[in-house]
């Protein structure tokens, strides 16, 4: 089944949690925090404006975003739990950083 989100919503695949702390401690399942990071999966066209255009959303498929503790509607598709949500919820997008290294 395929699913394309309608005007600005879009669909997020959460990114797991890091299973352990920075010190080694080994966090259970029962502790963990759902995860505030997420990876978009679809978007939807985007909103009217006051002239009737389509405005574009800013994200698109494959960004790597952060969003609130509560947003967005759980659903299942194919088994596979995702998140629908609008874009206003996004907090923003995180950017990958390339390191770059000198020869020594």
């Amino acid at each position: 089944m395929t699913f394309r989100p309608l005007h600005d919503r879009i669909l997020v695949r959460r990114v797991e949690s890091e299973e352990k702390t920075s010190g080694g401690i080994i966090i259970p399942d029962t502790a963990k925090e759902k995860p505030q990071e997420g990876e978009v999966l679809a978007v939807g066209p985007g909103t009217r404006n006051e002239a009737g255009q389509i405005q574009p959303l800013e994200l698109k498929a494959g960004d790597r975003i952060l969003f609130g503790k509560w947003s967005g509607t759980e659903i299942k598709i194919n088994g596979e739990e995702l998140l629908i949500m609008k874009e206003s919820d996004v907090m923003g997008i995180v950017e990958a950083q390339t390191i770059e290294r000198k020869a020594a």
